[in-house]
């Protein structure tokens, strides 16, 4: 059995098949959307968030979807950042999910909020953590 850990770019391409999986409805406008993977969250963001770079595992970076204007002036695209090792460390943690799951799962939450879901609004419906 192998036991080696994905690389960054084995997560893309999982969160790109996710992604690839999504609602038609959700498809088209989650192709614009950059998918990043790093092994950590850079030290600002850390600070900005005020957490450990292991309870990090991904971060939606843009303006959703609902709150975007034809005024806005584009600095980039939106980016979709996910975080390897604290990914891998959950993985290992949790015992119960697969790899696969994990970073389906976190791409999903992710997009949620370039789509314009709160936290607490992916909270209410999503069973995950329970």
């Amino acid at each position: 059995m192998d036991q080696t850990a994905p690389t960054c770019d084995d997560i893309e391409a999982i969160a790109h098949q996710t992604v690839a999986a999504f609602p038609e409805r959700f498809r088209a406008p989650a192709a614009d959307v950059v998918i990043r993977v790093v092994d950590f969250a850079d030290d600002a963001i850390l600070d900005d968030l005020d957490i450990d770079p292991f309870e990090l595992t991904g971060l939606y970076e843009g303006i959703p979807l609902t709150e975007k204007s034809t005024m806005d002036q584009p600095m980039g695209p939106d980016v979709v950042w996910l975080y390897r090792r604290a990914l891998l460390d959950e993985w290992a943690g949790r015992g119960n999910v697969t790899m696969v799951e994990l970073v389906a799962h976190v791409t999903v939450h992710e997009f949620a909020h370039h789509f314009g879901w709160s936290d607490e609004d992916i909270a209410r419906i999503d069973e995950w953590w329970t």
